[in-house]
């Protein structure tokens, strides 16, 4: 009969749903509701708010003889740890509650500094709230509520705007045959974005050999799992392009090729136990030889760019920018990025984190190139740093 006494016993926040997002330093308020259908002796009601940050994954391993065993590797980390008494009796053990519905208010505040929510395939960063009640002769009951973090990722930094570059090299060979030289050049005009924004590459591919050869680019999310001193490493394609085939003797250009970015969860640069790490890969592809590959840093952020009157010193490093690549003209000057949340709410789900996870992937550039998070479903706004001469367009002519 005791067990049936109680008839809800739930932890409610003040904000619900896809408001239930926090960051490091604001206030989590919310009740623990409490629903009787008589009178009920209670010991004590007391909440804890926890966050962790857990991975874990096992590698097999030989002896060098036929033995086999596995080895597990596994570590965590406290990011959050809050316990408060929300009923306790002043005096004797137990106090009585009486039949109706009872509320119990909280509120404590989130250190300064914390992990965005992550799931990921050999790890995650979770944040809940437990509620435990407390009777005599009753197991004790509990609930439990989870919640979501983003701390906050402003690529309106120095080091975040600066354009990033980079040029490599290859000579096609086949077997002992050498067939020419394939060369790379690629720049994007900043090193920071957030969800929804396109990137614009530049690149000039120059083929001296005898074949044709073919240019893509990706953006690679790759998650890093750390514990006892190994790592472990997932990676996954989140957004692709493919550009035409460049005949031998030829030169392509990419005058600012635009590659999307979709609701992807921000960089995670500063947790102990797990990195997330975000990189535009552009390849060439060259019969008979491994890739020619180029690595270019990209941070996803949380704060999108701050429009052109904000931000004099960035818009001289963009008039920079694109009279290095012959390209004189500034566009006209654009909306502003769409907001982080904005782009995330729509595949917030209560209790979930709001990032889609993207699938297993164990593929490297050596495999066919797929975008595993579904097709972006926002027109994202213009960008100042998007070209409206020759969108996408790729000039091929003799070197």
């Amino acid at each position: 009969m005791l067990f049936h006494k109680v008839k809800a016993f739930v932890v409610q926040l003040d904000r619900e749903g896809a408001d239930s997002v926090f960051s490091g330093g604001q206030a989590v308020a919310g009740r623990v509701l409490l629903e009787l259908a008589g009178p009920v002796r209670v010991g004590a009601l007391r909440l804890r708010a926890r966050g962790r940050a857990h991975v874990h994954w096992t590698e097999s391993r030989s002896t060098g003889s036929s033995t086999a065993y596995t080895q597990s590797y596994s570590e965590r980390v406290d990011v959050l740890s809050h316990s408060a008494t929300l009923l306790a009796p002043d005096t004797g053990e137990t106090t009585t509650l009486p039949a109706g519905r009872h509320e119990f208010p909280f509120s404590f505040q989130l250190p300064p500094t914390l992990v965005t929510s992550f799931e990921g395939k050999h790890g995650s960063v979770r944040y809940s709230i437990k509620a435990t009640l407390h009777r005599p002769w009753v197991p004790a009951r509990r609930a439990r509520k989870v919640f979501t973090v983003i701390e906050p990722v402003d690529i309106n930094t120095p080091a975040l705007l600066a354009p990033q570059a980079g040029a490599r090299e290859k000579v096609a060979r086949s077997w002992y045959s050498n067939h020419g030289l394939v060369s790379l050049s690629a720049k994007i005009d900043r090193k920071g974005y957030t969800p929804g924004e396109v990137i614009p590459v530049f690149a000039e591919i120059d083929n001296g050999s005898t074949r044709s050869v073919l240019p893509r680019a990706v953006v690679v999310q790759t998650q890093t799992f750390m514990a006892r001193g190994a790592r472990k490493q997932k990676r996954a394609v989140v957004a692709s392009l493919s550009g035409e085939p460049v005949g031998p003797g030829r030169r392509a250009l990419w005058q600012g090729r635009t590659l999307r970015i979709p609701p992807v969860g921000p960089s995670i640069l500063h947790c102990r136990v797990l990195h997330v790490d975000y990189a535009l890969k552009v390849c060439v592809d060259i019969p008979g030889t491994s890739k020619l590959l180029l690595e270019l840093p990209l941070v996803i952020g949380t704060v999108p760019l701050q429009p052109f009157g904000s931000r004099s010193s960035s818009v001289g490093s963009y008039t920079s920018f694109l009279l290095d690549w012959g390209l004189g003209t500034l566009p006209e000057r654009p909306e502003a990025p769409p907001e982080y949340s904005e782009v995330v709410d729509s595949v917030a789900a209560v209790g979930q984190s709001p990032f889609p996870v993207p699938q297993d992937s164990d593929m490297s550039l050596e495999g066919p190139f797929f975008a595993y998070i579904q097709e972006f479903r926002y027109r994202p706004p213009p960008l100042y740093s998007e070209l409206p001469i020759n969108k996408g367009g790729l000039i091929q002519s003799s070197p």
